[in-house]
């Protein structure tokens, strides 16, 4: 996913039990349609589900692919409208299928946190005041 200078940027926080908190941003110029949605319905609550080294939450937007990629790499954020849901990606991969990029979240040490993290964990994804 790259990056432009004209990219409008919203500070988000993806909340699970025990106070963990992965910090990230939603960059419009990755898929503006898709992330002025996504705003538009924060707090979203919902629940994880795994699948490899990522995790992916449904959002209830149901929109189609916007600028789709068949690869991600660690700390990209995207959308997958098979799923009608955001992926957080802890690995280089190629998702189950295309999806649309629309941010980035700081590692950090979540690589060991992903290891933690089970199906049915219930998260909420806000804005960052």
């Amino acid at each position: 996913m790259e990056q432009s200078e004209f990219t409008t940027r919203t500070p988000v926080e993806f909340i699970l039990p025990d106070n963990l908190v992965f910090e990230g941003e939603l960059r419009s110029v990755f898929s503006p349609r898709i992330i002025e949605r996504i705003i538009a319905r924060l707090p979203i609550q919902s629940r994880i589900h795994l699948w490899k080294k990522e995790f992916y939450f449904e959002i209830g937007i149901r929109m189609g692919l916007e600028k789709a990629v068949s690869s991600c790499k660690p700390g990209d954020i995207a959308y997958w409208p098979q799923g009608d849901a955001v992926c957080l990606f802890f690995n280089e991969m190629s998702p189950f299928s295309k999806v649309s990029p629309i941010g980035q979240f700081r590692l950090n040490d979540y690589n060991e946190v992903f290891e933690q993290i089970r199906s049915g964990t219930p998260i909420t994804m806000r804005q960052k005041a």
